[in-house]
């Protein structure tokens, strides 16, 4: 383990990114550090964040070895520091990870172990469709963990939490369009399965921009403890839109089907099979809208203007064209 530096008055403000090192907490890292910030990012494996380094200065950026199953090796990671994020969560049970043991528990002992380091402001990275009464189990999961963290960090604490639930969140690393894109390039047809199901992508640079924002009113008293913000970008769009948004903008010309529910339901019931395309989970999951909720406080209550998919996905999707990037493109 890298050793810790102490918190200084003097210094820039400390920020430790529980589970840090994928996708998500990249895009924060750079935000973060690119806003002076030095950043702790902490990850069951330490190999996997090195590339992360030089999104900031020398010795801006460090990486620590810590486990939200396991408490204890959280302690040394969060000593010290002014904020923290929990980005921890899984979409499938797989690798000997169980729902229950990182987005319930895992939240609670994450914000808790803040909470006995002395933290002063808090995220939770949770989702909309977080509820303890969602038939599936990662939506369930999402809401008890969300219940664990205002417990263990209350509004009258002395660790000010924050909730922030994203729709679907998209960028040049994301394992969703990037994913579909490949097959949709790879096959004849184009299957969507639960097609009507309504979205409203957030891009992945809001989304760190926002949670700057949310960390900095909680740590200037802007923002009290125990807020839930629900994050979207401009569009709702249905699955069968945001498919056929990826075809076109692949130039793939193919017909797209709707996949009948029966046959959807029959995928998800083999989804224990290593390669399978949808678990049961995930097929409970698809059967609610994951939009913004009416009323929610979102990117326009922090003065952020929402990315619309189209303005930045074609620069990475670019690759999945015939002939690579560099490609004609329809009406081109």
């Amino acid at each position: 383990m890298e050793p810790l530096a102490p918190r200084s008055p003097s210094a820039p403000r400390l920020l430790t990114i529980i589970g840090g090192s994928g996708f998500i907490g990249t895009a924060l890292t750079e935000v973060f550090a690119r806003a002076g910030w030095r950043v702790r990012i902490v990850c069951r494996n330490p190999g996997r964040a090195q590339r992360l380094k030089p999104l900031g200065d020398v010795g801006q950026i460090s990486i620590v070895r810590g486990d939200v199953r396991i408490p204890a090796s959280l302690l040394p990671a969060l000593d010290g520091a002014d904020a923290a994020i929990n980005l921890v969560g899984i979409l499938d049970e797989k690798s000997g990870q169980r729902f229950a043991e990182v987005q319930a528990r895992g939240a609670g002992a994450a914000a808790a172990a803040a909470a006995r380091q002395g933290v002063r402001a808090y995220v939770h990275m949770s989702a909309i469709g977080a509820d303890p009464a969602s038939p599936s189990a990662y939506g369930r999961t999402k809401g008890e963990g969300e219940a664990a963290v205002l417990a263990a960090c209350p509004a009258d604490g002395g660790c000010r939490a924050a909730i922030v639930r994203p729709s679907l969140v998209f960028g040049a690393e994301d394992g969703f369009t990037n994913r579909f894109a490949g097959l949709i390039a790879a096959a004849p047809l184009i299957p969507v399965v639960c097609p009507e199901t309504r979205f409203q992508p957030l891009f992945v640079g809001d989304l760190a921009d926002a949670t700057l924002a949310i960390l900095v009113r909680l740590l200037d008293g802007a923002e009290p403890g125990g807020t839930i913000w629900e994050l979207g970008g401009p569009e709702v769009l249905s699955m069968r839109q945001i498919m056929a948004f990826i075809a076109e903008t692949i130039g793939a010309d193919k017909p797209m089907v709707d996949t009948p529910d029966f046959a959807a339901r029959l995928m998800a019931g083999f989804g224990f099979l290593p390669g399978a395309p949808l678990t049961k989970d995930q097929y409970l999951m698809l059967q609610r809208d994951n939009i913004v909720s009416h009323g929610a406080k979102g990117l326009a209550d922090l003065g952020i203007d929402a990315t619309p998919m189209g303005a930045v996905a074609p620069d990475w999707l670019a690759r999945f064209r015939a002939g690579g990037r560099f490609a004609k493109t329809a009406g081109a």
